[in-house]
C-alpha cells in the first residue's frame, strides 16, 4: 500500500509472471483502491475502471487444439481480425488505468497482418503487456520485427510436448521448429542488444500423453532461450466433459480438478471477480465479462466509434450481466462451466519459475 500511494508502483505475479508497474499516476492509483473496495461489495455499477483486459487480435488460428471453440468448432462468431483504430481509441479510454494487458483470445495473435502497429499503440501505456501464441509463425520475419519493434513485456508461447508427437496431441497441427527458431532468435537478438524484453515464456498444458516429459522441461527451455516456465492444467471450458477426458493426466497433482467417477467434482466457494475488474473485448468490438462468454451471447454492449468504453462499462447492460454473474451464475452456460470455479488453485497454471533474472 505504501508503494502504491508514495511511490505509484505496484508489484505482483499475474499467473507466476512477475509483474512491477512503475509510474501509477494519481488517477491510476485511486482507481487501484476504488477497485479494491468494489470487490468487497462486487457492485453491479462498480466504482472503477478495470485493473486488467484482455483483448482478442484475431478470432482465427491455423491449430485445431480440441479443448477450445475455434479448434472444436463451437465459436460460431465470423473470423476476423481486431481493426488497429478501435483498438486504438480503446486503449486511449482505458489504457491509463490498467495493470495487465493481455493481448490474446481464441484466435492466434500473430496472424493479425498488423501487429507490430498494435504492439505500438499497447506500449504507450504503463501496463504490463502480455501477448500468447503457439509459435507455428514466431519464425516469419515481420513477426520478429515487430517482436523487437515493439516487445511486450512477456511473449508466452505454448508449447505442450518436447517432441512433434507429444505437442500435438493438443496443439493439433503444429510444429517445434518454427516456435524454437523464432525464440532462439529473440534470445540471441536480446542478448546482443541489451534488451530484457520481451521475458521469453515457455508455458506448458501438462496432459495424460506428454507428462512424462515434465522433468526434462527446465533443461529444454534453457537450451532453447527461455528466460521462465511454467507448467499449467488442462482447463474446461463450456464444452462436453467427453472432449477432454483422455486428456487428464494421469499424476494428481497435474490434475486441474479434481475427479468423481464421472466428471470433474464442483467447488461451491469460488467467488468471480472477472465480471468487476477484468474484461475481455473480442475482435468485433463486443465487450464481455470473461473470455469464457467466447460467442458474446451475454455482452456488455459492443465497442465502436459511436459507444464509447465508459458508456459500456459504466453502463445498465453491464450491471445487469455482473447482478447475474453475482446473483444466479448458472443462468450463463459459460458460468455453469466456468474452469476457474472448479480449480484447485487460483490460477490455471500449477506451478512456475524463472530461468534467469528479470530485471524490474
Amino acid at each position: 500500500m505504501w508503494d502504491l500511494i508514495a511511490h505509484g508502483e505496484q508489484r505482483f505475479d499475474f499467473d507466476f509472471m512477475p509483474v512491477v508497474v512503475k509510474g501509477m499516476s494519481w488517477a491510476q492509483r485511486w482507481n487501484l483502491l476504488r477497485a479494491g473496495l468494489n470487490l468487497g461489495y462486487r457492485r453491479t455499477a462498480p466504482w472503477n475502471w478495470p485493473l486488467h483486459m484482455q483483448v482478442e487480435l484475431t478470432s482465427f488460428c491455423s491449430l485445431r487444439c480440441p479443448v477450445c471453440p475455434v479448434g472444436n468448432e463451437t465459436l460460431t462468431r465470423p473470423a476476423q481480425a481486431i481493426d488497429v483504430d478501435l483498438f486504438g481509441r480503446l486503449m486511449g479510454e482505458v489504457g491509463d488505468y490498467l495493470l495487465t494487458l493481455a493481448l490474446w483470445g481464441w484466435g492466434e495473435p500473430l496472424l493479425h497482418p498488423q501487429i507490430e502497429k498494435l504492439l505500438a499503440i499497447a506500449r504507450r501505456y504503463p501496463a504490463a503487456v502480455m501477448v500468447s501464441t503457439n509459435g507455428q509463425n514466431l519464425n516469419r520475419p515481420k513477426v520478429q520485427q515487430a517482436l523487437r519493434n515493439e516487445p511486450p513485456t512477456f511473449l508466452i508461447v505454448a508449447i505442450d510436448g518436447l517432441t512433434d508427437d507429444t505437442n500435438s496431441v493438443f496443439r493439433r497441427g503444429a510444429k517445434l521448429a518454427p516456435a524454437l527458431e523464432g525464440v532462439r532468435a529473440l534470445a540471441e537478438w536480446k542478448a546482443k542488444s541489451g534488451s530484457r524484453l520481451p521475458v521469453l515464456h515457455f508455458r506448458f498444458l501438462a496432459v495424460r500423453q506428454n507428462e512424462h516429459e515434465i522433468p526434462r522441461i527446465r533443461d529444454f527451455a534453457s537450451e532453447n532461450g527461455f528466460d521462465m516456465v511454467s507448467i499449467r492444467g488442462l482447463s474446461i471450458i463450456d464444452s462436453p466433459e467427453a472432449a477432454h477426458r483422455d486428456l487428464i493426466p494421469a499424476g494428481q497433482l497435474l490434475r486441474s480438478y479434481d475427479y468423481g467417477e464421472q466428471s470433474r467434482l464442483r467447488r461451491t466457494d469460488f467467488v468471480c471477480q472477472h465480471a468487476f475488474t477484468y474484461p475481455t473485448v473480442l475482435a468485433d468490438g463486443t465487450v464481455v465479462a470473461c473470455e469464457q462468454d467466447f460467442n458474446g451471447h451475454h455482452p456488455y454492449g459492443v465497442f465502436s466509434a459511436e459507444r464509447s468504453f465508459a458508456n459500456i462499462w459504466f453502463g445498465r447492460e453491464a450491471a445487469g450481466v455482473r447482478r447475474t454473474v453475482r446473483d444466479d451464475p448458472n443462468q450463463y452456460s459459460s458460468c455453469r462451466n466456468c474452469p476457474f470455479a472448479d480449480h484447485k488453485l487460483s490460477t490455471c497454471s500449477l506451478e512456475g519459475y524463472m530461468l534467469r533474472p528479470f530485471a524490474s
